[in-house]
């Protein structure tokens, strides 16, 4: 496993978000968390990445223990992650270029311009949208955008890439193209990814495993047919009604 989370707390006041979340996702895997809005989703990211500390419970990363590491040490980790914002979170100020220039110059300290200009090349090459570099981020479309915020995340060369909501606002036909970008992105670069998603059909279409979040807890899991085949009232009603939605 390359990711481990065991019996994870967090609550905000008097909302208690995480009541005790387990959750193991293996090496290179497609990992979809998915339930209704509000039940914590982005919480368990937020606390898997380090971002926001538990309030019990522990986080493995391989054979590291996140949460018991100080700050400084877990940012050097966490260089081994990367992370698809939903709305891509591209700076406006730069170009499209200047984005994908950013992690190399700020985290990865590389000075060479010739080595990176080939590695943006090469990366939107990579998402199939070439010689877009001088472009502004105002001027792409909303799935554009998020494509580049892929790229983006991509250029640390992570080993785990989480997506938060990646087809969130894009038309269907948009929404399966981020989708296909998630499946090369683990297939072609063998990456493990872990997919926050309301997109029911695509999560069961790309996913090796798939972990139901309800009320702060994982109430079922498992592979797509798994799950599909849960006894929990809570999961039957919620794939019941988001694969009617996708026919009607």
């Amino acid at each position: 496993m390359i990711l481990r989370v065991e019996n994870l707390y967090k609550a905000f006041g008097s909302n208690k978000v995480l009541t005790g979340v387990s959750l193991e996702i293996p090496e290179k895997s497609i990992c979809s968390v998915v339930g209704q809005s509000g039940t914590g989703k982005s919480v368990l990211l937020k606390c898997i990445m380090g971002m926001i500390r538990p309030d019990a419970g522990s986080v493995w990363f391989k054979d590291t223990l996140l949460t018991a590491m100080e700050r400084e040490a877990l940012r050097e980790v966490r260089k081994h992650f990367g992370y698809a914002f939903q709305n891509a979170a591209l700076f406006d100020s730069m170009t499209v270029g200047e984005n994908l220039e950013f992690p190399l110059r700020e985290v990865l300290q590389i000075k060479n311009r010739d080595i990176i200009k080939k590695k943006v090349s090469q990366i939107l090459d990579w998402i199939e949208l070439p010689g877009i570099e001088k472009m502004s981020p105002g001027d792409l479309s909303g799935g554009m955008r998020k494509r580049v915020g892929v790229a983006r995340a991509l250029m640390l060369q992570p080993e785990v890439l989480f997506f938060d909501e990646p087809t969130t606002g894009l038309d269907p036909v948009l929404s399966e193209t981020i989708m296909n970008l998630v499946l090369r992105v683990n297939k072609e670069l063998g990456v493990t990814c872990i997919v926050i998603t309301h997109d029911i059909p695509a999560a069961f279409r790309i996913s090796d495993k798939i972990a139901f979040l309800h009320q702060g807890r994982i109430v079922a899991e498992g592979s797509p047919k798994e799950v599909a085949a849960s006894n929990q009232e809570i999961v039957r009603d919620f794939l019941r009604i988001s694969f009617n939605e996708l026919t009607s």
